[in-house]
């Protein structure tokens, strides 16, 4: 499998979305799966009520339809998938119960930990069942660190963490779209260069998917992804990092992720201890609403960011 593969399922996986997109835009809409904006935020979101979700179904299956397609039946790609579509249909379920069942919160915070859990704990099974190396190489010093049994609860926070995070960048027209195109685009590259073809492949179909996903959830957005969607590509972007044994790398790689949760924790933690706000709203891509800038400024300015720490995580593992 070379090159020519890869970028092929990235077209499939592209073409996929954007033939599905017209096809399950109108179902959303009859079946008035609409999202609901948050009164508090920046006052310019509140048009967008009753935008169709949950358009995280049309990533997820381009997604595995090309995977399927192209790559070799391999235990690693059986891994991706699993963490990938098992945190999508978490994300579903939350959907499904806040706008079909018109439960405000979807499911309960425990529930849905609860499920992440159980996609983690299949995938730490799995990842022993082939032999993963349970070593933690700190690429700015190239020291390895040998973690042991220690290093599946490092799995499971990680799979937790970044799906969160990647959920709390969802807040704007094609800004999760974007950075995670970009993310997994390090990713492809980084497991071509470690002959790790599935990788590739799987990396390389979720940036064409989501991509095509971003046809319409450009701005002014036709459709959402929702949670299907956000916790699908952080289950899958986890599980991408940890194959390629670039852990540590998903920390810069995915910074504009965690700029976001790391807003979300300053900005709780401020007002519970002081009293007072950091940010004048939170995930931080609302603050920049909030100070005058528009959407679509803070959407490129986000993605020319994650690009540029991109480049940075693929020049300090030594591929470019």
């Amino acid at each position: 499998m070379d090159f020519k593969v890869v970028m092929i399922t990235l077209g499939a996986a592209f073409l996929l979305a954007v033939i599905m997109g017209p096809l399950c835009i109108p179902i959303l809409r009859r079946l008035k799966f609409g999202q609901q904006i948050r009164t508090d935020g920046p006052q310019g979101h509140l048009k967008k009520a009753g935008t169709p979700t949950m358009g995280g179904t049309i990533i997820l299956l381009a997604l595995a339809l090309a995977v399927l397609r192209f790559a070799d039946k391999s235990m690693e790609m059986v891994i991706l998938l699993i963490a990938s579509l098992g945190y999508g249909l978490v994300g579903f379920l939350d959907d499904y119960i806040k706008i079909f069942l018109k439960r405000s919160l979807g499911l309960t915070a425990k529930q849905k930990l609860l499920g992440q859990l159980i996609v983690s704990v299949i995938v730490c099974i799995l990842l022993a069942k082939i032999g993963h190396s349970t070593d933690v190489r700190i690429p700015f010093i190239d020291y390895t660190i040998p973690m042991g049994w220690l290093y599946y609860p490092f799995v499971i926070v990680m799979m937790l963490g970044t799906s969160n995070a990647v959920n709390f960048t969802d807040g704007l027209d094609g800004l999760l779209a974007g950075t995670s195109a970009v993310a997994f685009g390090a990713y492809a590259i980084i497991a071509l260069n470690n002959t790790q073809p599935d990788v590739a492949v799987f990396s390389a179909a979720m940036v064409g998917a989501v991509l095509g996903f971003l046809v319409f959830n450009a701005h002014p957005a036709k459709v959402f992804m929702g949670d299907t969607g956000s916790l699908g590509i952080g289950g899958g972007l986890a599980v991408v990092a940890i194959l390629t044994k670039a852990e540590i790398l998903l920390v810069l790689i995915g910074g504009v992720f965690v700029v976001e949760v790391l807003s979300v924790i300053i900005q709780v933690v401020s007002f519970k201890t002081r009293g007072k706000r950091v940010f004048k709203m939170s995930p931080i891509h609302h603050h920049f609403e909030l100070v005058g800038w528009s959407e679509w400024r803070v959407v490129i300015t986000f993605w020319a960011t994650g690009i540029v720490l991109a480049g940075i995580g693929l020049y300090l593992n030594e591929v470019l």
